[in-house]
């Protein structure tokens, strides 16, 4: 009876994931498909993000926990952190200290994909 009370939760082991085995988090206008269905016991977090015509991340800007980066795969996004802006297209990068307030907004005419990771994963 005592380990089915004590279980630990394994960490997951898979080093490789097909296309159609990424995880669906987003919603809408806005796919995050997450590396890794399980993030316990790991350090970062990366995302395949699609941000469809007109997608944002919110109106109103949000931090979490510590640093996330990425690189503009196709399209064009319009990143706010903090006081500063920046439209960036494809082969574009951000780096910041994701604790400062930040937004981002797809904008021009085609879909905008990212490559993203932030550390630690935090949603």
């Amino acid at each position: 009876m005592s380990d089915f009370f004590s279980f630990e939760i394994e960490s997951e082991q898979t080093v490789f994931y097909a296309a159609e085995e990424l995880t669906e988090i987003g919603r809408g206008v806005l796919s995050l498909r997450q590396v890794g269905s399980n993030l316990h016991a790991r350090a970062m977090m990366i995302l395949q993000e699609t941000y469809d015509l007109g997608a944002d991340t919110a109106w109103v800007m949000y931090g979490h926990e510590l640093e996330e980066g990425g690189v503009v795969i196709s399209g064009g996004v319009e990143v706010t952190v903090g006081d500063q802006r920046k439209v960036l297209g494809p082969g574009d990068a951000y780096y910041f200290d994701s604790r400062t307030p930040h937004r981002f907004r797809q904008v021009g005419p085609e879909v905008c994909r990212i490559i993203s990771a932030c550390t630690p994963p935090t949603f």
